[in-house]
């Protein structure tokens, strides 16, 4: 019984995720930013779909951060400060099917207190 909510609960984050993703794009100028949430740590890049190219990633394990709000606070800031090194200051949030509360959304409260706009 288990497995099988679990297969929904999957399922259900794919088809939000590829519901938005059409719909959403990333250029050089005006990046596509990706959270991807494991259990254990975040992970975000910053992604220009038009070269299919990585601009800038980052994850918390690098910054020493766990996958809490806190841990995405902190992986939001420093996630801001590599944007503003690379001259970006404006993005596209692509929050990859998850639903914008809780850990993603502190993520995305810390890159707006850091002047990154969405």
């Amino acid at each position: 019984m288990k497995a099988k909510v679990l297969k929904s609960k999957i399922a259900n984050r794919l088809k939000r995720k590829r519901r938005i993703r059409a719909k959403i794009s990333g250029c050089a100028s005006l990046p596509r930013v990706s959270v991807f949430r494991s259990n254990r740590y975040l992970s975000v890049q910053a992604i220009d779909d038009a070269t299919a190219t990585t601009l800038c990633a980052l994850n918390s394990k690098a910054i020493g951060q766990k996958a809490n709000k806190d841990g995405a606070a902190a992986l939001g800031a420093a996630f801001a400060a590599t944007l503003k090194a690379a001259n970006i200051t404006s993005i596209v949030f692509d929050r990859n099917g998850y639903q914008y509360h809780g850990v993603i959304a502190a993520f995305g409260d810390a890159l707006r207190a850091n002047e990154i706009k969405f």
